[in-house]
């Protein structure tokens, strides 16, 4: 059996991890700023297998609302240019020839307020996946309280640091979803 400290140290690696998922996908959320990041979940065919645009491009942001893209290969223009078409981002691509450019509009302010919607939901999946662990842990501790493993008082003491380690990533979450709501609803 797992003793407490084990139960908490593995948890709160897949707590810090569920933390950072949601930066990474807050992350591709367009908050009317140009990032290299809002091209991450976008695939390219490249030769039959489907790989992200930053491993058959160099990806730059020259301007706060453009990218720029240059693929490593010419051939690969209309295969990323396809594919960010097809995505969800709601771009068009303009291209020379040698480079494409993805120029991002000002955001309205019922698209910001959706996305600030989208980014709360989204934490809130983060929050019930902690949460879970959670109970995960509490369960595995009264599973050894109840083997008699551990006494009652380090099975108390074990569920209050299950709490306060909940806690504490509770508030890592609020931090990530402060600083992306404020830069959503930034003009």
């Amino acid at each position: 059996m797992a003793t407490i400290e084990e139960l908490l140290k593995t948890n709160e690696e897949k707590m810090k991890k569920t933390i950072s998922y949601l930066r990474e996908d807050l992350a591709g959320l367009r908050a009317g700023r140009a990032t290299p990041a809002l091209l991450n979940k976008i695939m390219v065919d490249y030769y039959g297998a489907p790989t992200p645009v930053n491993q058959v491009a160099n990806v730059a942001v020259p301007e706060p609302r453009m990218i720029v893209i240059t693929p490593w290969e010419k051939t690969m223009i209309k295969a990323i240019s396809k594919a960010i078409m097809t995505s969800d981002l709601g771009l068009n691509p303009n291209t020379d020839g040698s480079v494409i450019r993805l120029n991002l509009p000002q955001l309205t302010e019922d698209r910001r307020k959706e996305l600030v919607k989208t980014a709360n939901k989204r934490t809130e999946e983060a929050r019930v996946s902690v949460r879970g662990l959670r109970r995960d842990i509490i369960e595995g501790i009264k599973k050894a309280e109840k083997a008699k493993e551990i006494t009652e008082d380090d099975s108390k003491d074990g569920q209050d640091k299950a709490q306060k380690l909940t806690d504490k990533m509770m508030k890592e979450i609020d931090k990530v979803i402060e600083a992306k709501e404020k830069e959503i609803m930034e003009v």
